[in-house]
């Protein structure tokens, strides 16, 4: 089963079956009951744990032979200027954002590579976005949200 990316950001996932050792006592449950009681997904939204590892899996099944991310200077760039101008934007356009972007294979480079990092790397760029458009840093929960729509723009 695929990661689903919902509108709001949240993501699909599944969970993987748990694992029955020989040993396990069997519980005489019906067949219906065990069906509610075992999900097979799960909805993270961003800022739970797990989101941007769960993000970075999504946007790696969009398109798998994708060489490894690599983020450059410029990429990097333009990408913190697309995710300051969304953060700031009452109407959220991200089509409009990126429309003055030169490079928009770079900028979502960097942001994959932002996301590869963990948690940390999503941090670290909110505040160097701060640092260089202006503004307090985002919490890294609405950093991964951003980035996560900047993605699927891109992979349309």
């Amino acid at each position: 089963m695929e990661i689903v990316r919902n509108p709001d950001g949240s993501l699909v996932v599944p969970i993987p079956e748990g694992r029955h050792h020989e040993g396990d006592e069997a519980v005489d449950v019906s067949t219906e009951e065990s069906a509610e009681a075992v999900a097979t997904t799960r909805v993270l939204h961003p800022g739970e744990g797990g989101y941007n590892e769960a993000l970075a899996q999504w946007d790696l099944q969009q398109n798998p032979d994708r060489a490894p991310a690599v983020s450059t200077a410029s990429g990097r760039e333009e990408a913190m200027i697309v995710v300051h101008s969304l953060a700031e934007s009452p109407n959220h356009d991200v089509a409009g954002a990126l429309k003055d972007v030169n490079d928009s294979e770079a900028s979502g480079e960097a942001l994959r590579h932002v996301l590869i990092g963990g948690t940390h790397s999503v941090e670290a760029f909110s505040e160097e976005v701060a640092e260089a458009e202006g503004g307090e840093p985002l919490p890294a929960h609405k950093m991964t949200k951003i980035i996560g729509e900047v993605l699927a723009e891109l992979d349309k």
